[in-house]
């Protein structure tokens, strides 16, 4: 029984290898700061170590952070402060200075792959896939993490639940305009905005280790708590900043004609599948029988984030390909059929819609992880690498002549992960 699916194909295949990565990064933060640190750091991995590699590590850093909040607090109630309660906080302090240090690792790790690309003349497109498809996922961790700190409202003293459930929304779409813009001007304007929330969060975990949730139940002027001074200003800074410079990046690369100069329709394309996700979730959420968001959000969270990430890896693949992005999204199949059976099935119980939406998550996992496995191989077999596998082309103060030995990440070919990586998806593949 083969796994394995060609999901690509050979016109997109074709568009990777005349593919250049091309950015543009603005942000005082990030090039006076993170990156001074970055090209520091880099220099203590060892150069035989794949990007990928630390892409993937950091990735599970960023899953690590996000899981074990979840295993103290998975309703979000810990920072919850409840009148005439005990108000005992199920995360201790070292948890919370552990998701701090998870999170800076993955940011740390997320900051210098590339580095190391370059550092060792690795770079690919599959790098760059890698990277981004990975950063799509990690959205939900990230905001979801920050969410426990302030906890549900039910103390008046934070975000609900829905409002957290339109942040996320927020979040998604700030991420996909960065890729959208990409799809339509061939420049990846990276945002202000991610380097400065990262490092922010890190900072908070950290105080939040030592002080507790309830630094941030404290009223600030004209009684705003903290929570609000976020909720605010991810508001500002992606609709209020990060849609309108989009904009004006895509009209100016029409203007100088060094954009992609697609119609408006095909322009607007990569927006709808995400668009439609979002219109079906709210429907659920707004619509359900039992509240569904208010029975488990962390689930709810999860599920959209995922259905997000596969959607943006598409629009991903296709900028990078230079091909058309595909109109609505395979995944949104059993998204739709799961939230009809939902709200049609006559007084459905609670834990009913549960098991519903907790099948789907299961569904939709398996299918972004099968989608995700599937490009790599497919990219590998066209690119003739492996994804954790590299050879060092860059010269060495240790080598004797300009050539290098093949180097590797992961002990050999037949090493237990390496056949994990390359088996998963598709049984018999195999590279001569």
């Amino acid at each position: 029984m083969k796994l394995y699916y060609s999901y690509l194909g050979p016109q997109i295949l074709s568009g990777f290898d005349t593919y250049k990565y091309s950015s543009k990064d603005t942000s005082p933060l990030s090039n006076y700061v993170m990156h001074p640190f970055w090209n520091q750091t880099v220099k203590l991995c060892p150069r035989w170590v794949a990007p990928n590699l630390l892409t993937l590590v950091g990735f599970l850093f960023c899953f690590g952070h996000f899981g074990l909040l979840a295993l103290y607090d998975y309703d979000f109630r810990s920072a919850t402060y409840i009148p005439g309660g005990d108000n005992q906080e199920t995360v201790p302090g070292w948890a919370w200075f552990l998701v701090a240090l998870f999170l800076f690792l993955a940011h740390t790790l997320d900051g210098i792959d590339g580095k190391q690309a370059r550092r060792t003349g690795s770079s690919n497109p599959l790098g760059e896939l890698f990277d981004h498809g990975l950063d799509s996922w990690s959205t939900i961790f990230i905001t979801g993490a920050i969410y426990s700190m302030f906890g549900r409202n039910d103390d008046d003293l934070s975000v609900p639940a829905f409002r957290m459930f339109c942040l996320f929304w927020n979040v998604y779409f700030c991420f996909l305009i960065s890729h959208w813009e990409k799809y339509n001007t061939g420049v990846l304007y990276l945002p202000w905005g991610y380097d400065f929330s990262m490092v922010t969060s890190f900072v908070m975990y950290l105080v939040t280790s030592v002080s507790g949730t309830s630094l941030w139940k404290q009223p600030l002027v004209g009684g705003v708590y903290p929570s609000h001074i976020l909720e605010v200003g991810c508001y500002l800074g992606n609709i209020g900043v990060g849609i309108p410079v989009a904009l004006y990046n895509i009209r100016q690369s029409c203007i100088d004609g060094t954009g992609k100069n697609r119609s408006l329709s095909e322009a607007l394309r990569p927006l709808v599948s995400t668009a439609v996700a979002m219109v079906m979730f709210f429907m659920w959420v707004l619509a359900s029988p039992n509240d569904i968001l208010e029975l488990d959000p962390r689930c709810m969270f999860y599920l959209t984030g995922t259905v997000f990430s596969n959607i943006c890896c598409r629009l991903i693949i296709a900028q990078m390909s230079n091909t058309r992005m595909e109109l609505l999204s395979g995944i949104l199949a059993p998204s739709l059929a799961s939230i009809l059976m939902a709200l049609i099935i006559p007084g459905i119980s609670a834990a009913t819609e549960l098991g519903i939406m907790y099948t789907l998550t299961a569904i939709v996992t398996i299918a972004h992880i099968h989608y995700g496995s599937c490009v790599v191989l497919e990219m590998c077999d066209h690119l003739h690498i492996r994804p954790f596998h590299i050879r060092d082309m860059s010269p060495s103060p240790s080598s004797s002549s300009g050539d290098t030995d093949t180097v590797h990440l992961l002990a050999d070919q037949d090493s237990p992960v390496s056949k994990i990586c390359q088996t998963f998806c598709y049984t018999s593949y195999h590279r001569v």
